[in-house]
């Protein structure tokens, strides 16, 4: 029996001159289905056996208003600009994930000691500058020692104050605190600096080095270049993935960042599609109006996606009550308190904005930290508003305005013998009454003789007073007893009798702001307070918040990630550089804040504090009002953005190296 043989390849080449037409045909789908079931099959196995996942490549550019000054660790943190940059192209001990918490950055470990005043620090391995070589432990001593060092006058410096750091390898380091501070960990999310680059160079050309705007450092983006106008505005920066970080070279490759002068020019750049992400803050923080003027793309990566951001802030009236005597009654304090109506307050601006915010009852953010709610709230009541305000002394008019009858005592009396020889303020009010007496002539006796000095000219004047208002008494040209009775009684100038009761609130010149204060002004108008608003600019503000020049302030304080309450209300802390906006004066307070920076035991620190926050609202210092998210607006085609919560809102790029553009199939 012959054995069966395959086809040989030339004969399988003649297999359509033998079949017929049909079977060419049938043979022809046969051919056409196996491959399509072949190309089904894998394209299947492919797809069930990999996923989706980031790649690298992509640009990323954002529009923002103004420009840097300073991307330099040192000086930069007071600015939102400069920050967003400082923290994409340097890194700290830690920084913040995407849930605002503290996590290591640039540090492999740490250990606090028993009492909490040690912390020692191990560094990662292979951890490198952008411009390749390594960084050490020196680095670090020498950014810290850069900062305390006042001759740089670095706005940190307060934070680093009574801190020692000692080197134990080019690995580790020591810091040693005087006192325990159980935020400190949140001091080392500061950013640093290379020494090999700044060493050398002086304190006083320190603010003036070009790597103020052509930074070196160790973060997920190098500095590529920088453009500006004929005027020296900062047009562009562009920022290239970090090769060398640590954590992995970031997926966006590029990142852009185009600066404006007017909120105008960033909207049309905006339309013009070659902007993909930016700040509602540039924007007034007005969605309504964003969407209105921003136009969107037809395809889903050309929509923008908002991304609505909680940080640990609120926006309140911080009655200044040492230099304002009206605001030293805590009976006005509470009555301004229930005066207003915050679910209003709140419902204007999601209405005016579409901007989501929450209202605010503590200074503790209980909602934000996880702490227990108050146990004291004013809720809306103008009943009790008006009630304390009656307590205060000012009464309700016809008009519907209150005022306070004031004590007639004069402004100055004559209390103390003089005579010849005698000088001071008594002797000047003396001349300057005999001298502004009406229809007399005193003013001729005291020839000129206003000085303070109680002279001939003055003696001879008093004389000539006590003849005509005192016949009945030898004029000895003294002024005894009688001759006080008679000059207090021509020459005491009375003061008004009475006081309307009126202040001003101070806020910044912003339009969230603006309305806010008018809704103030609105409500506590309605209990009988005449209020006026003044709106500045930040630049005018800060001499305002550092002189404590007003009545009552419309501001926003940020707690950190870590709070601590220590600055914002501790009596120590009510001049400047203290955040202590309401010059807050109050011992138990003091202790509190003090125990609860200082143990190191979470559970009774948050005790402390929701203590604190009830003896605060007891006294009413301030009338909390409302925290807003912070809106950011991204084209729909940059993935990855998972952040949360952030701290400020340079925070914004706390994942930035999971953020991507381009994807790539790997096996599962």
């Amino acid at each position: 029996m012959s054995k069966l043989k395959l086809p040989k390849i030339s004969q399988w080449k003649q297999i359509f001159k033998v079949l017929k037409k049909n079977e060419k045909i049938a043979l022809s789908i046969f051919f056409v289905l196996a491959f399509s079931s072949l190309i089904f099959l894998t394209t299947d196995f492919y797809i069930k056996n990999t996923k989706v996942a980031p790649a690298i490549g992509g640009a990323y550019s954002e529009g923002i208003i103004g420009q840097p000054r300073f991307i330099n660790p040192i000086y930069g943190e007071t600015n939102d600009i400069d920050r967003a940059l400082i923290d994409l192209i340097f890194s700290g001990l830690m920084s913040y994930d995407k849930d605002g918490k503290i996590v290591n950055d640039l540090a492999d470990s740490y250990k606090i000691s028993n009492d909490g005043k040690t912390y020692d620090f191990i560094l990662k391995d292979n951890l490198f500058w952008q411009d390749g070589r390594p960084l050490t432990a020196d680095d670090i001593i020498f950014t810290i020692k850069t900062i305390q060092n006042s001759d740089y006058k670095s706005p940190l410096r307060a934070n680093w104050i009574d801190v020692d750091i000692e080197k134990t390898s080019d690995k580790s380091f020591t810091f040693r605190l005087k006192i325990p501070y159980n935020s400190f960990l949140e001091n080392n999310t500061i950013k640093i600096i290379p020494k090999h680059i700044w060493e050398n160079i002086l304190p006083e050309s320190f603010a003036l080095s070009s790597y103020n705007l052509q930074p070196i450092g160790s973060g997920p983006y190098s500095f590529k270049n920088l453009k500006q106008i004929e005027s020296g505005f900062i047009k562009n920066i562009d920022l290239t993935a970090n090769r060398k970080y640590y954590n992995g070279i970031p997926f966006i490759s590029n990142l852009s960042f185009q600066f404006f002068e007017k909120k105008e020019e960033l909207i049309k750049t905006v339309n013009a599609k070659t902007i993909d992400g930016f700040s509602l803050a540039q924007l007034d923080n007005n969605e309504a109006q964003a969407e209105k003027e921003i136009r969107q793309g037809w395809t889903k990566d050309k929509k923008f996606t908002a991304y609505y951001l909680s940080l640990p802030r609120y926006f309140a009236v911080f009655f200044n009550t040492q230099k304002t005597k009206l605001f030293s009654d805590i009976n006005l304090r509470k009555a301004l308190n229930y005066a207003t109506d915050k679910n209003e307050i709140i419902n204007e601006i999601g209405i005016s904005t579409k901007e989501r915010a929450f209202i605010v009852n503590s200074p503790i953010l209980p909602q934000y930290f996880g702490y227990q709610e108050p146990a004291i709230a004013y809720e809306f009541s103008v009943e009790k508003a008006n009630n304390l305000l009656d307590k205060t002394g000012f009464k309700a008019l016809s008009s519907g305005q209150r005022e306070k009858i004031l004590d007639k005592k004069p402004a100055f009396q004559f209390k103390n013998y003089l005579s010849v020889k005698s000088k001071g303020k008594d002797v000047t009010e003396l001349q300057k009454c005999l001298s502004r007496l009406p229809n007399d002539n005193f003013s001729d006796f005291l020839q000129g003789e206003t000085n303070g000095t109680y002279g001939k000219a003055t003696e001879n004047a008093v004389i000539e007073f006590q003849k005509k208002y005192l016949p009945e008494e030898k004029p000895t040209g003294e002024v005894g007893k009688a001759t006080r009775i008679k000059l207090n009684k021509l020459c005491a100038t009375p003061q008004e009798n009475s006081q309307l009761l009126q202040f001003t609130i101070v806020t910044i010149n912003q339009p969230q702001l603006i309305q806010v204060a008018n809704s103030l002004k609105n409500y506590w108008q309605k209990v009988g307070a005449m209020v006026n608003i003044k709106a500045v600019e930040v630049s005018e503000l800060k001499s305002i918040i550092k002189e404590r020049n007003y009545d009552a302030l419309l501001f926003g304080e940020a707690l950190g990630s870590e709070p601590d309450l220590y600055p914002f209300w501790h009596s120590s802390q009510k001049n400047d550089p203290g955040l202590n906006l309401s010059e807050y004066e109050n011992k138990d307070i003091d202790t509190l804040l003090k125990d609860a920076r200082e143990t190191l035991d979470n559970n009774e620190k948050q005790k402390k504090y929701e203590k604190l926050q009830n003896i605060i609202l007891e006294d009413a210092p301030a009338l909390f009002l409302y925290n807003p998210d912070y809106i950011y607006w991204v084209s729909a085609k940059i993935k990855g953005l998972e952040t949360t919560k952030i701290v400020d809102p340079a925070k914004r790029f706390s994942n930035i190296e999971n953020w991507f553009i381009k994807t790539k199939r790997v096996w599962k």
